[in-house]
């Protein structure tokens, strides 16, 4: 999160799982791996960038098979780009008023995005 917009990146049309659809960034915890070093790891893959102090949040998702962690960065080294453009075909920041009108990958998840801006901006 930056200056109260949210980066969200779009999952390219021809990914196996949901396809075109927007996303919060992000990926597998690897074996031996924490969700805080896979968020970390995740972000220099995927983004460019080094974070720091990851946070988590409560973040409910739809889909119960799916054991999902997410993390609210807000300091970083660098500035993001798409290093992995066969996973996103787009990186945009978004007002939160935006959100509701995306398609997003989880729905379920918007609340826990408010919920984290909200917290973030006090």
């Amino acid at each position: 999160m930056r200056d109260g917009y949210v980066l969200l990146a779009h999952r390219h049309p021809s990914r196996q799982w949901y396809p075109d659809c927007w996303d919060l960034v992000g990926g597998h915890v690897e074996p031996g791996e924490q969700p805080v070093e896979a968020v970390v790891r995740e972000c220099l893959e995927e983004l460019g960038v080094d974070v720091h102090d990851p946070q988590p949040i409560p973040m409910p998702f739809s889909d119960p098979t799916l054991d999902l962690h997410a993390f609210l960065v807000t300091r970083w080294d660098g500035e993001p780009h798409n290093v992995a453009p066969e996973e996103h075909d787009d990186l945009r920041w978004f007002q939160p008023c935006e959100l509701a009108d995306l398609t997003m990958a989880d729905a379920g998840a918007l609340p826990g995005i408010f919920g984290a801006i909200e917290a973030a901006t006090r």
